[in-house]
């Protein structure tokens, strides 16, 4: 399975009802448009799409699912702030008849799952706002290899990422 992991677009610093209520602001709804626009145009887009169910995340997917014009997304708990890689793991052998499958979520969750399947250590990766990666995983194992790995500043660009 490809699994693509994509970090929420940049939110409101606070908000007044708490962490799980922080909306995208302007720049994170772009970064979610460049997303899905860089895999469309790469013919990289995910066959699902799962996301935190905190406000940011769901701003992030829905604008992500729009712009790549695939169906919205599947609330998922356990992709909220505090996902283990055991558990995603463990939650992503249910969709193992998707060839594709995207995530979006938090750190430093995104890149503990990444550093875990990877076998590196915990600091290596940088998952920031608005950024991309894909590993090709095999759900039930601990391990993948990275097929890219793109930061916000290189999706405006329109680019494709090397698999």
């Amino acid at each position: 399975m490809k699994l693509i992991l994509l970090r929420h677009g940049k939110a409101e610093d606070s908000h007044v009802d708490g962490d799980f209520s922080r909306a995208l602001v302007g720049k994170g709804r772009d970064q979610a448009r460049n997303a899905a626009r860089l895999l469309k145009s790469a013919g990289e887009l995910p066959h699902i799409v799962l996301t935190s169910p905190l406000i940011r995340a769901r701003q992030t997917a829905d604008e992500f699912c729009q712009t790549a014009g695939i169906p919205g997304a599947t609330l998922q708990s356990w992709l909220a702030c505090g996902m283990t890689p055991e558990t995603a793991m463990r939650e992503l052998a249910a969709f193992q008849d998707f060839k594709s499958v995207a995530i979006v979520g938090h750190e430093p969750d995104l890149s503990g799952l990444i550093e875990w399947l990877l076998g590196v250590s915990v600091g290596s990766v940088d998952m920031k706002k608005g950024a991309l990666a894909c590993i090709q995983i095999h759900p039930g194992a601990r391990s993948g290899s990275l097929a890219y790995l793109v930061p916000p500043a290189l999706l405006k660009g329109g680019g494709s990422p090397e698999a």
